[in-house]
């Protein structure tokens, strides 16, 4: 169940926390309006800004680009998987997007790599901000000051963050009882506050399994330093679990990115007799590559626990996305097993 006051916190909390809006101001919906970006629509009516919608009816990079000329202080709310392909159609075209002024990425993974190619090129417009439908748009917020600052000693870490807590939500990492453990200790994402839900529409058991005094457990596996930054590792259950210890295919994906023959990847894992789990990589080649699944090894291991590494590597042209660009890791699972 989602309330107004739900959307009104939310609304005033990316003012104070994600970014401002004018009435000069332009807002594209070139991702799905059933989420991230229509629910952003409200504080842009607050604020008196102007909508766009593309002729195209959905992502079109070239569109994009000369909605953003023409309009001018545009926004826009993307997938990762959607950064991404700005990145790759601007630098092969040579475009900066010029009237791009801000980009809220959210929705899923985004890998150090692409966001590092992205404020490379395109300068200091992307802001990360990190929710899920119990508590839309507002568990933390990464400003774009720390997106584009290549000058802390700790950059890279705060950039492979979410950020920290918006300032509507209290944020605790629990154990399996929900208690609050050590600052760098790895546990649930737990959140309350005005953005979070009451519960699920006619549903009390998943309700009450949903909450734990009070705090939502958003199901969402992450790290919190000594300055407030959540780093998420992996959703709980596409945790793989092999020979007794846990891998995060976020680590994998992260380390397999870095490597020149590599365009996209998702690791999940596979069930095994002796292990419990192996971790299977289906990994999409850049043009003309090769996956060499000897140098991909030496890579991990390079960077990596032995044990981490995939016993199995799949070449695939293009990995299953929903319409909003996130991997669906169900189905390459479902292949797995079929």
């Amino acid at each position: 169940m989602i309330t107004h006051r739900m959307l009104v916190t939310m609304s005033l909390a990316y003012l104070a926390d994600v970014d401002a809006v004018s009435p000069d101001d332009a807002t594209l919906y070139a991702a799905p309006m059933s989420h991230g970006a229509g629910l952003y629509a409200m504080v842009h009516v607050l604020r008196g800004a102007r909508h766009v919608c593309p002729v195209s009816g959905g992502f079109d990079e070239a569109e994009i680009f000369e909605l953003a000329r023409l309009h001018g202080r545009a926004h826009m709310f993307a997938a990762p998987t959607m950064v991404k392909r700005l990145t790759a159609h601007a630098r092969a075209g040579g475009a900066r997007c010029e009237g791009l002024r801000s980009v809220i990425y959210a929705g899923g993974p985004m890998y150090l790599a692409d966001i590092i190619e992205a404020v490379d090129h395109f300068g200091d417009i992307f802001i990360q901000i990190y929710g899920q439908g119990e508590c839309p748009m507002a568990i933390t917020a990464l400003p774009r000051s720390d997106v584009s600052d290549r000058s802390h000693t700790r950059w890279r870490a705060r950039l492979g963050s979410v950020g920290r807590a918006q300032s509507v939500v209290e944020l605790r990492i629990g154990d399996g009882e929900g208690q609050e453990v050590a600052r760098g200790q790895a546990g649930e994402i737990m959140v309350r506050g005005d953005p979070v839900m009451p519960g699920y529409w006619q549903n009390p058991e998943a309700s009450d399994k949903a909450f734990r005094e009070g705090w939502l457990l958003t199901g969402d596996v992450g790290v919190m330093d000594n300055e407030g930054y959540v780093t998420l590792q992996d959703r709980s259950k596409d945790m793989i679990i092999s020979g007794g210890s846990n891998i995060y295919p976020r680590e994998v994906e992260e380390v397999l990115l870095t490597h020149p023959s590599v365009s996209e990847v998702s690791v999940v894992g596979r069930a095994d007799a002796e292990w419990g789990e192996v971790v299977v990589a289906f990994v999409v080649p850049r043009a003309g590559a090769l996956i060499d699944e000897a140098a991909l090894d030496a890579h991990c291991l390079e960077q990596i626990a032995r044990f981490k590494r995939p016993k199995l590597y799949i070449r695939v042209n293009d990995l299953p996305k929903n319409n909003y660009g996130k991997v669906l890791k169900t189905e390459l699972r479902a292949r797995l097993n079929g």
